[in-house]
């Protein structure tokens, strides 16, 4: 498979590189910046490293590059400011990114291309791709809670000192500050997180705001995520590149699982080679249910004030509106959430970086 990053000079388009060369999965990897030279940089510096990692073609360039690739990551933005919300990017980041899509389209696509947006606001963003593109909305995905989840997870496992890899927490919704836990579904080393050893309401709290304050306790302390979202990003793409039907909470164009349409969050969503392959519908708690919901109108609110705002943006399909009607019978099945790990972000205050995540 061949991948192509735009924004690799950054911070995280080029983590994400180094993922995907340690992953030894994806054929090539092909790094675009509006920093030609710093971004020559990066795949120099990557491809010093392949004899001991994999055989794998690396190099940079403009879009030309875009027309024979099968997926395209895009993690060029502006970055986010401390203490400023991911929604508040939106009036920062829509115009770059639409100049962004403009020269993607411009370049060709391939009709399977796999497009995943990573830039913030990401699920604004991946609404706007998904609906001016061209592609198939199956083909677009947004980065969505992944790095979210990752965080919590990692955070939960601290705490009560397991190995992170044994605990299971899902973050789904908006990434940002209508993000939604999912505690219904949460479980440590198998068993029930609210009845493992050690476990309290309070705590799982405590975790969940420090979560929901992760990026920007990261971007005080360094600048921007970097090494989480990278490793994130290339969960998503190896799950495309090796058809894992991997279920990852990813940001999708949603037309009625859980009474949302027409807007881009996250919910289990099974990937695989042609990219959103299914979104599930587990059951929740109805008052989880009831912020997934509440997440949806929000983003959809900021849909709609973009697409006042920059009527380029406004090639959507016909029947956009407010997600409407109660969610649809659901089976009753229960689906237990496997991450595996996961991550992502941008570069610096100019094209090729992600807004810190």
């Amino acid at each position: 498979m061949k991948v192509a990053i735009i924004g690799g000079g950054g911070l995280v388009g080029s983590c994400a590189g180094y993922a995907l060369q340690l992953g030894g999965i994806v054929s090539e990897i092909r790094m675009l910046d509006v920093a030609a030279e710093l971004v020559k940089g990066q795949a120099l510096d990557l491809l010093h490293g392949s004899p001991f990692v994999a055989d794998q073609r690396i190099g940079s360039g403009g879009y030309e590059l875009i027309g024979d690739s099968d997926l395209i990551c895009i993690t060029a933005g502006l970055r986010r400011k401390p203490d400023e919300s991911r929604l508040d990017l939106i009036n920062r980041n829509v115009a770059l990114f639409l100049e962004i899509l403009k020269n993607v389209k411009a370049a060709g696509l391939r009709p399977d291309a796999i497009l995943l947006i990573v830039s913030n606001p990401v699920d604004v963003l991946t609404y706007l791709a998904a609906t001016t593109l061209g592609l198939p909305a199956r083909q677009v995905i947004g980065l969505g809670t992944t790095l979210d989840s990752s965080r919590f997870r990692s955070l939960i496992a601290e705490a009560l000192k397991l190995p992170p890899t044994q605990v299971t927490a899902l973050i789904l919704g908006e990434h940002g500050d209508s993000m939604v836990p999912i505690w219904s579904a949460a479980q440590a080393a198998g068993l029930p997180l609210e009845k493992y050893p050690g476990w309290s309401t309070h705590l799982g709290e405590e975790l969940f705001q420090r979560t929901k304050g992760s990026g920007a306790e990261v971007i005080k302390l360094k600048g921007g995520a970097g090494f989480a979202v990278g490793v994130a990003i290339a969960e998503v793409i190896h799950a495309v590149a090796l058809d894992r039907k991997r279920i990852l909470p990813v940001a999708s164009l949603l037309q009625g699982v859980y009474g949302i349409r027409d807007v881009c969050l996250s919910v289990p969503t099974v990937v695989g080679r042609s990219g959103v392959e299914q979104t599930l519908e587990i059951e929740l708690w109805p008052k989880e249910l009831a912020a997934l919901q509440h997440s949806a109108h929000v983003l959809r609110e900021t849909i709609d004030t973009v697409l006042r705002s920059h009527p380029s943006a406004q090639a959507a399909p016909a029947g956009l509106g407010k997600p409407v009607g109660p969610p649809p019978a659901r089976s009753g099945s229960r689906v237990t959430m496997g991450l595996g790990g996961q991550a992502y972000g941008l570069s610096t205050q100019r094209q090729g970086g992600n807004g810190g995540r």
